[in-house]
């Protein structure tokens, strides 16, 4: 095929002001580069929307550097090397990289890990056997110190990390394993996946489906996405001596106004619970035993993953939005098409 002289790409038209719209973002065509020295041109096959990324969004200091304004957006992608300037890739390789949100794109070939499709499919390689296994695995072993006979509440458990988190507690003999979800639909997938019990956050107080769901025995693990309601159930439900890993919070994250801490936080005191936050970029040093450990559990089985494909880049901005409606299972991938000749 011939190289193309421009790609296309997303940028940051305007920032959100609570949830983000169409106008918020601006498809572009634009010229690509000479390749350098140590540099690949990478023809995206799919490119990941995360809800981290609505933070960024903002003109705010934060642990990762806004996006800025009518610039390309950027995040992780999977593609194949169609041009090479770096003796360590070739014409065929499949690589993750960071350059996202444009279906072509020019990469320092060291920024980026190559994607074994020997192993599983190409878009595995942003979810489960990527950034997004590696949140799941060491949120729950490293972070929240998961132990066996724990018994584990995730919620957001339909989503990408949250539904990893509950099969690989399930795997380390779990007691227990319970999430929540936005959907019936999202909840008997989660009870397909092995989790001892699942409910629909919409049917009722959360505190009170997840005191029912947990019974006596109550919770020793709680795995954090959604933050608010959750996370004041889950100090409820705690048993002393409990942990809490923080993930994330999309139930605020569109929000306009300061939202309220959980108002029974001080429960922490008298259970001793232990609540820790932590971004995956502080987990790397866990990543070779992750990749180990996921690739086995998804060659016998044990785990498996949803992924909830959009097509085509123009479409990437709705697919963004869209997750943070929740319309997704499992990870929300974009599958990016460009033109071959």
């Amino acid at each position: 095929m011939s190289l193309p002289a421009t790609a296309r790409e997303i940028r940051l038209a305007s920032r959100p002001v609570g949830r983000p719209v169409p106008e918020n973002f601006r498809l572009v065509e634009s010229p690509l580069p000479e390749l350098g020295d140590g540099q690949i041109l990478v023809r995206n096959l799919f490119m990941s929307v995360d809800p981290y990324m609505r933070g960024r969004m903002n003109d705010v200091k934060s642990y990762s550097a806004p996006f800025a304004l009518d610039e390309a957006l950027d995040g992780g992608a999977v593609g194949e090397v169609v041009a090479s300037r770096s003796g360590a890739h070739k014409e065929g390789d499949v690589v993750v990289h960071s350059l996202g949100w444009r279906d072509y794109a020019v990469v320092e070939s060291a920024a980026t890990k190559p994607a074994r499709t020997d192993l599983a499919p190409a878009s595995a390689f942003l979810g489960a056997l990527g950034m997004t296994g590696l949140t799941a695995y060491a949120g729950l072993l490293k972070v929240a110190e998961f132990a066996p006979g724990d018994a584990v509440f995730v919620s957001g458990a339909a989503g990408a990390v949250g539904s990893l988190v509950g099969q690989i507690a399930k795997a380390m003999g779990a007691s227990r394993v319970i999430g929540s979800a936005g959907s019936p639909a999202k909840v008997a997938r989660l009870l397909e996946l092995g989790f001892d019990a699942a409910f629909d956050y919409h049917d009722g107080p959360v505190r009170e489906q997840l005191e029912k769901a947990a019974g006596p025995a109550g919770i020793d693990v709680y795995f954090d996405n959604v933050g608010g309601e959750h996370l004041e159930a889950a100090l409820a439900v705690l048993n002393v001596g409990g942990r809490v890993a923080m993930c994330g919070a999309i139930a605020q994250y569109n929000s306009t106004e300061p939202t309220p801490a959980p108002r029974n936080l001080m429960l922490a005191i008298g259970k001793q619970l232990t609540l820790k936050g932590f971004l995956v970029g502080g987990q790397r040093q866990h990543a070779a035993e992750f990749a180990e450990k996921m690739a086995g559990w998804l060659a016998d089985g044990t785990v498996r993953y949803d992924e909830t494909i959009v097509d085509g880049l123009e479409n990437a901005p709705q697919a963004f939005m869209d997750l943070l409606d929740g319309a997704n299972t499992g990870k929300m991938l974009v599958r990016l098409q460009p033109a071959a000749d």
